[in-house]
């Protein structure tokens, strides 16, 4: 069984994993000033809740885009699991061509995402991760990664909003009745929701110009659910992505 995590700027993902099928998986906060052994207590604790056999742990792969939390969570591994994890970075074999001008500044958690789709689905994508950042993904029908778009992430836009509009309140960010408000509330919500769905559907559309109109579009991450509901273009949801990314990696690099 493999342990596979996904460490983002606002939640790490957490997988169990058996013969590439997923039989748990948590999302949790990511907090900069845990220690490693806060996240092995934690860690524990949700495995003992689910009853997992940790002795059929037989290895480990992070993928980090939250350089101060990498060591943390490699070291969470070694000392909780005595398992010393691989870390999805230079020297990795990802099986995918990357082509971005320069491959390095690319997230982990891009390619991981990429190839977790590629691999489930054979064709050209677009794969939108509703991060702390909203990203857009894109591969190529032979399997090439070929770049995307990086928009600000929607908590990130009510937050900026409640921050910097004095009398603006923070909202919660879920669907209002009416896409016209009635109160500052409601209209707040309406443009977070129907305009990102409006921005998913217009970048998408650009992206399928230069791909072609066979593209398939898969969303992911946190509020993927929410979004998804209100576009157009999104085709399909699949939360497992990260996860099923690094198996293969881990697969192709043991």
């Amino acid at each position: 069984m493999l342990l596979a995590i996904d460490i983002g700027n606002t939640n790490i993902v957490v997988g169990l994993i058996n013969n590439k099928n997923i039989h748990n998986f948590w999302r949790i906060g990511t907090d900069r000033t845990r220690t490693f052994d806060e996240y092995g207590v934690l860690l524990r604790n949700l495995f003992e809740y689910k009853k997992v056999d940790l002795t059929k742990l037989c290895g480990s792969v992070i993928s980090c885009v939250v350089p101060a939390l990498q060591e943390t969570l490699v070291q969470c591994i070694e000392k909780y699991f005595d398992i010393k994890p691989m870390v999805v970075g230079p020297g990795i074999k990802s099986g995918m061509q990357i082509l971005y001008k320069n491959p390095q500044e690319v997230g982990a958690d891009r390619i991981v995402n990429a190839i977790g789709a590629y691999e489930e689905y054979k064709t050209s994508l677009v794969i939108v991760d509703f991060g702390t950042a909203t990203t857009f993904d894109c591969v190529s029908k032979k399997g090439e990664y070929l770049g995307g778009v990086i928009t600000p992430g929607i908590i990130i836009s009510s937050e900026a909003l409640f921050d910097s509009a004095s009398k603006l309140p923070k909202v919660e960010i879920k669907k209002p009745e009416n896409v016209i408000g009635k109160t500052t509330v409601q209209s707040i919500q309406s443009g977070l929701i129907y305009g990102y769905a409006g921005l998913v559907d217009g970048i998408v559309g650009r992206i399928k110009l230069e791909l072609g109109s066979g593209t398939k579009v898969l969303a992911t991450g946190g509020l993927a659910n929410l979004i998804s509901k209100e576009s157009d273009t999104i085709e399909q949801i699949d939360e497992h992505l990260a996860l099923k990314g690094l198996w293969i990696i881990y697969e192709r690099n043991r």
